[in-house]
């Protein structure tokens, strides 16, 4: 099990992003492992607007979340009162954004992993959990 932030899947539907091929081939491991990957549910709405700010097209953003939602092994935690609590004295603490913070405190919860491509996120949350980018996460 692995928490994974929206800029990995933002970089894996985004054609254009520098690291789309390795977060591509990255979650198509997660996938042919059938590898639990976990995320707030705020992940949808981030990586929707991402992808249609990027492209300037909502149906991109729109297919993005259809293919979220399709994905097997992709588990979804809600944003309860305690998490979202935690998430904001993680924010606080670590001086990170209000969206960086609720997947660091699902990966703290969790006690799993997580992976980003945010330099900031994975250096930050990296005194509390354990942080990868794609491309040094194992296979």
């Amino acid at each position: 099990m692995i928490v994974v932030d929206a800029s990995v899947w933002v970089s894996r539907f985004v054609l254009s992003d520098a690291h789309h091929t390795v977060s591509r081939e990255w979650l198509g491991r997660r996938a042919e492992h059938e590898e639990l990957v976990v995320a707030p549910g705020i992940l949808l709405a981030e990586v929707a607007g991402a992808v249609a700010r990027r492209s300037g097209r909502a149906r991109l953003g729109h297919r993005a979340v259809t293919d979220l939602l399709s994905w097997g092994p992709l588990r979804l935690v809600p944003l309860d009162a305690l998490l979202a609590e935690t998430a904001a004295y993680l924010a606080a603490d670590l001086v990170l954004r209000g969206a960086d913070a609720a997947y660091v405190a699902v990966a703290q919860r969790l006690g799993v992993p997580l992976v980003t491509w945010d330099r900031e996120q994975r250096e930050r949350a990296g005194v509390l959990v354990h942080t990868y980018e794609p491309s040094t996460a194992s296979a």
